[in-house]
C-alpha cells in the first residue's frame, strides 16, 4: 500500500506535495519521492525513509514547477531496495514520471512484453516501473501529445495490465495524468481549489490529503477512468476501460485508510463505527449473558469499532494501552522479527484498566497473529482475569495480491485453522470474528446497500482472476524467510 498525490497549481507545488505526503505517511513508511515539471525540465528527488527524512531545504529548493507528483512507499512483493523508491522516470517519449499505488498480478508477462515487444528496458524489480514503461510505449504509439492521445494510451494500458492500481504521472509538455484500474480496487480522489490566480487541481489516494491542502473534494476517480489536467489548468476525463466495475478494497476501510477520509463516497470513520455495531450484535447473540467488564481497543484503528461495541454491550470503554507515536505501524514492518520487537516498543498497558477484570480487546483485524498473541499476554500480565479478543474483520485466510503485503497463506494465522484452534494459539479465553457479510454491509452502509468489494483476503475470490503458479511466485517473494534472505544478500 502506498500514498500518491498529484497537483497542477498556479504557483510552485513542491511544498504542497510534501504536505500531502506527510498526511499520507500512514500508507507507507519505507521511502518517499517527489517529481516536478518546470517547462521542459523534470526534477526528481527520492530516497528511503520517512517523508521528513528524505526531503530537506536544499532538496525542496530544487523541485521547481507548477505540476508535480509525490509518492510514499510501502514495500510489497520484491520491492525493498533503495532503487525501488518512486516516482520512476523515463525520458522517451516526452519525459514521464509516474507514481503507483497497488500491485499488478501479471508483472512477469508484462516485463517480457516490455523488453521483447516494446523494446524498452526495466531496471528494477518494481511492477511500477513496468507499468510506467507500458504507459510510455502506448503513448509513443499515438504519435501525438494531447488529452485524447493520453486516453487512448491508457486504454492500451488497461488492456495489458492486470491487478489493482491507482496512478499519477507528469508528462512534459502536457501536465498531470491520473488513472484508476478498471475494478476500482485502489482508491483515488479528485479535488480543486480556487486561488486568485485561477483554479488548481489535486488527485490523491485519500481525501484527507486534499483536506489538509485546502482542496475541495470533487469526487472519486471512477474505475477505469483517466483524468488529464493540462499545465494551463484545463481538465479532461474519460472512461478508458471496457465494462468497468467498482470493487474497492475492503481492507482500506478495515485498517489502512485514515478515519477522516472519504473513499468511494463512504466515510471510513462511519464504516468502522458500523463494524463495531455489527460485531457487538454478534457478541450479544452468542453470549447474551456475557461477563465482560471493559472494552479496550488495540490502538489506533479499532477505536471506532470498540466504542460502538462498548455502547451496545452496556459496559465501560477504556483506553488500556499507551502507544508510542515514534514507532511505525507494525503491520508494514519489513519482517516478522522486526514486527515482534516493535510491539513492546509500541504499546504499554495501563495495569489499572486490566487488574481483576474480564477484558474484551478489540482489534481491526488479525493477520499473522504474532502481534495479537503478544498483546493478549500483555493484558494477562497487567492483571486481567480473562482476556477475550474481538476482530472487526473476518479471519484473514488468503493473501491480498493487489497492493497489501500480506504474507503467503502459510504465514496467516487463520489459514487452515478453525476459530477454536486460532483462539488456543493466540492464548485468549474467547475469540470472536466479524462475519464477512456483516463487514461488507457495514462498509457499504445505508447509502450503498449491496455494494460489492474486493474482499479476497477473507473470501479467496479475486476479481481479476489469477494465473496458474501466481501464488507460488508471490510466496517466494513475500514470505518473511524470503525477505530475510534478500536482506542478507544485499
Amino acid at each position: 500500500m502506498c500514498g500518491i498525490v498529484g497537483i497542477v497549481g498556479t504557483t510552485e507545488v513542491a511544498a504542497a506535495l510534501y504536505d500531502g505526503l506527510t498526511v499520507l505517511q500512514h500508507r507507507g513508511q519505507d521511502a518517499a519521492g517527489i517529481a516536478t515539471a518546470n517547462g521542459t525540465q523534470l526534477r526528481v528527488h527520492k530516497g528511503n525513509g520517512l517523508v521528513r527524512d528524505v526531503f530537506d531545504a536544499k532538496a525542496m529548493a530544487l523541485l521547481e514547477g507548477r505540476v508535480g507528483i509525490a509518492h510514499c512507499r510501502y514495500p510489497t512483493a520484491g520491492s525493498e531496495g533503495s532503487d525501488e523508491a518512486q516516482p520512476f522516470y523515463v525520458n522517451s517519449p516526452y519525459g514521464i514520471a509516474l507514481a503507483h499505488n497497488g500491485n499488478l498480478v501479471n508483472t512477469d508477462a508484462l516485463r517480457r512484453e516490455v523488453f521483447e515487444q516494446d523494446r524498452r528496458n526495466v531496471n528494477t524489480e518494481s511492477d511500477s516501473e513496468v507499468l510506467l514503461n507500458v504507459f510510455a510505449h502506448e503513448l509513443d504509439t499515438q504519435k501525438a501529445l494531447t488529452p485524447d492521445s493520453v486516453f487512448r494510451a491508457i486504454e492500451g494500458v488497461n488492456r495489458r495490465a492486470k491487478g489493482g492500481y491507482a496512478v499519477v504521472a507528469t508528462v512534459l509538455g502536457l501536465g498531470l495524468v491520473a488513472f484508476r484500474d478498471p475494478h476500482g480496487i485502489r482508491p483515488l480522489v479528485l479535488g480543486r481549489r480556487n486561488t486568485d490566480a485561477g483554479i488548481e487541481y489535486a488527485i490523491a489516494s485519500e481525501s484527507v490529503a486534499l483536506d489538509i491542502l485546502g482542496f475541495e473534494r470533487m469526487r472519486d476517480v471512477a474505475p477505469g477512468e483517466a483524468i488529464v489536467v493540462t499545465a494551463r489548468g484545463e481538465i479532461h476525463a474519460r472512461i478508458c476501460a471496457q465494462d468497468p466495475q467498482n470493487f474497492p478494497c475492503i481492507f482500506e476501510y478495515v485498517y489502512f485508510a485514515r478515519p477522516d477520509s472519504m473513499m468511494d463516497e463512504i466515510s471510513v470513520h462511519k464504516a468502522r463505527m458500523r463494524m463495531g455495531v455489527a460485531l457487538g450484535e454478534k457478541i450479544l447473540r452468542q453470549r447474551p449473558d456475557h461477563d465482560i467488564d471493559v472494552v479496550i481497543p488495540i490502538p489506533d484503528t479499532s477505536r471506532d469499532a470498540a466504542l460502538e461495541i462498548a455502547n451496545l454491550l452496556g459496559v465501560k470503554y477504556r483506553e488500556g494501552f499507551i502507544k508510542n507515536r515514534y514507532v511505525g505501524r507494525t503491520f508494514i514492518m519489513p519482517g516478522q522479527g522486526e514486527r515482534a520487537k516493535s510491539v513492546k516498543r509500541k504499546l504499554n498497558p495501563i495495569p489499572l484498566e486490566f487488574k481483576n477484570r474480564v477484558v474484551l480487546l478489540v482489534d481491526d483485524s488479525i493477520v499473522r497473529g504474532t502481534t495479537s498473541k503478544q498483546i493478549v499476554q500483555m493484558a494477562r500480565d497487567a492483571g486481567a482475569r480473562k482476556v477475550y479478543l474481538a476482530s472487526a474483520a473476518p479471519p484473514v485466510r488468503y493473501p491480498n495480491i493487489y497492493g497489501i503485503d500480506m504474507p503467503s497463506s502459510e504465514e496467516l494465522v487463520a489459514h487452515g485453522r478453525t476459530e477454536k484452534e486460532i483462539e488456543e494459539l493466540l492464548g485468549c479465553d474467547w475469540l470472536i470474528y466479524q462475519e464477512l457479510k456483516d463487514l461488507e454491509a457495514a462498509v457499504a452502509g445505508p447509502k450503498f446497500p449491496g455494494r460489492k468489494f474486493d474482499s479476497s483476503c477473507f473470501s479467496g475470490e479475486y476479481v481479476t482472476g489469477i494465473e496458474p503458479g501466481y501464488f507460488e511466485r508471490i510466496q517466494q517473494l513475500r514470505s518473511d524467510e524470503a525477505k530475510k534472505k534478500r536482506r542478507l544478500a544485499s
